[in-house]
């Protein structure tokens, strides 16, 4: 199985990646596209967007 590594692992949040998170949201992007655009896991993009009360498209 392959495991995905991500280099910022518990790297806290910079001002510039929760405004780039605020417009993908708002644009209605995917979690997962959002997560590969931040080069974050979605995990943490999940956790960030609760925080922050932005809705996440679901793709259907």
């Amino acid at each position: 199985m392959a495991e995905t590594k991500f280099e910022r692992h518990r790297q806290p949040w910079r001002q510039d990646e929760i405004q780039k998170l605020h417009q993908l949201a708002g644009k209605g992007m995917s979690l997962k596209a959002i997560a590969k655009a931040l080069t974050r896991s979605e995990e943490s993009v999940k956790d960030r967007a609760k925080q922050d009360k932005l809705r996440i498209a679901k793709l259907r």
